[in-house]
């Protein structure tokens, strides 16, 4: 709160009489930074939305999801074996 009343006083200070002028012209600028900023975003949106729409359309279909009644087979992972310690020892000695 403080600082606000600091910024009113310097604020009267440099402007004086054209205080309501220039208080009038930056909330003009506000809005228009504001419509500006408004207007990219739809823009960005848009773009964005015809891109996903458009990436969504080109996937190709995919197959539905099995549910947990139905069988969906056993997955086996493979065997890991490991090469014999003999070879090992060998190679160290050679």
């Amino acid at each position: 709160m403080p600082e606000m009343v600091v910024v009113g006083i310097v604020a009267l200070l440099l402007f004086g009489k054209r205080l309501p002028e220039v208080a009038r012209n930056l909330g003009k600028g506000m809005r228009e930074f504001k419509e500006g900023m408004t207007g990219i975003q739809g823009e960005f949106n848009s773009a964005y939305n015809s891109t996903s729409s458009k990436r969504n359309e080109s996937r190709p279909a995919t197959r539905p999801i099995p549910s947990d009644e139905e069988d969906r087979g056993e997955f086996v992972a493979p065997k890991f074996e490991p090469p014999p310690i003999e070879s090992a020892e060998q190679d160290q000695k050679a």
